[in-house]
């Protein structure tokens, strides 16, 4: 009996160590792919981190974003810049040629003199703000009839304002005067917009011995077919087709070669004192003359900046004539023009100084996209080199 309860105990101990075997097997397992389970077993959930973790997924490298193309042929503008030291939004203007106050809506700036090194600027108008339709009030004359629009309410202060006469704010003043009125046709409606009404026929008499109705229209002789005949005898035989013209130049480098074929005239009278790309690469050329001595625009256009804002320019004006061009007047004693003004060839916008300057001159430039370029090669009668 003492040795069957031996055996008993030994063989316990044994299915003991086997189970914990087992478990320990199933718990440090690695995973593995799924495949059929076998009969009668259900297979543990495997999570599905592991799951996705256990498939090779093969690496995808993103293809390289494309260069922007070009606005038009010739400008490698790039699509933003980063501010460095030493940068303003007008120097930054002038350098690619563009207007500081678009700039500035551009890149939501409230205040054109605060920018920050590193801060990344678009040199391009957002999508949004190119598609942003135009709005514009419509003037309007006497008292205007004024009512809510579905949903809005309309302040009874500017209600009694527009209905007694006075101007209601834009934002609820509405035209609902004089409404359109879609009537059905009919004799009566067609009377009431001013129309003739047409007299009814006369339904034609069937009984016998009455007249048939005598119509005031004279009827109009048949054609003859003789001469008819005679005229497409008579008719030229059709000419062969001209020839094909050849295929006429796009609209839009047509457009570019007139910006680019520009009429310009000397912006002041004087001996050049200096050359493009002379003495540190200067920019520009330098016109030399008398103190007050009128500067004129050399090319007709719009200021888009008036001052003294950036250094070594002393007294400013640039004027932009188009996409393509901006013209540089620098050192002027006196300033006659504002920025949005629309200026002509020839007119007057300055008068010659020597601000920020060591003699009096006018230090004068044209930019194509924002790089300078000589402006002898474009001035009438004038020779580089």
């Amino acid at each position: 009996m003492k040795r069957t309860m031996l055996r008993l105990a030994w063989l316990g101990a044994v299915v003991s160590l086997v189970a914990c075997t087992h478990i320990q097997e199933v718990s440090t397992a690695p995973d593995r792919a799924p495949g059929p389970a076998p009969a009668g077993s259900v297979r543990p959930a495997v999570p599905a981190a592991k799951q996705s973790a256990a498939v090779a997924t093969p690496a995808v490298t993103a293809p390289a974003a494309a260069p922007r193309e070009s606005r038009r042929k010739g400008d490698e503008r790039p699509e933003y810049y980063v501010v460095a030291r030493g940068d303003t939004l007008y120097s930054i203007a002038l350098d690619f040629g563009f207007d500081y106050k678009e700039l500035a809506t551009w890149n939501e700036l409230t205040d054109p003199s605060v920018i920050r090194v590193g801060q990344r600027l678009r040199l391009t108008a957002p999508a949004d703000l190119a598609e942003q339709p135009i709005v514009k009030a419509i003037p309007t004359k006497g008292a205007t009839k004024v009512e809510a629009l579905p949903g809005a309410a309309v302040p009874p202060a500017a209600a009694e304002a527009a209905n007694a006469g006075e101007a209601a704010p834009p934002a609820v003043r509405t035209i609902t005067e004089p409404k359109a009125v879609t009537l059905a046709y009919s004799d009566k409606a067609f009377a009431q917009l001013g129309g003739a009404v047409p007299k009814p026929l006369q339904a034609e008499s069937k009984s016998e011995g009455k007249p048939e109705p005598k119509s005031d229209a004279k009827a109009e002789p048949k054609p003859d077919a003789k001469p008819v005949a005679a005229a497409a005898a008579a008719a030229p035989a059709p000419s062969a087709p001209p020839e094909a013209k050849p295929a006429k130049e796009p609209p839009a480098a047509r457009a570019a070669d007139d910006e680019d074929r520009m009429d310009w005239v000397w912006p002041a009278k004087g001996d050049v004192l200096y050359r493009f790309g002379e003495s540190g690469k200067l920019k520009g050329v330098g016109i030399g003359g008398k103190a007050g001595q009128p500067v004129f625009a050399a090319a007709p256009g719009k200021v888009v900046y008036s001052g003294s804002g950036l250094r070594g320019y002393g007294k400013l004006v640039i004027i932009k004539h188009n996409d393509m061009f901006l013209s540089v007047y620098a050192h002027n004693s006196q300033i006659v023009v504002k920025e949005g003004e629309t200026v002509k060839r020839g007119q007057r916008i300055a008068e010659m100084g020597d601000t920020d300057a060591s003699r009096t001159a006018l230090h004068f430039e044209i930019r194509r996209f924002g790089k300078p370029v000589d402006p002898l090669t474009r001035l009438p009668g004038a020779t580089s080199g």
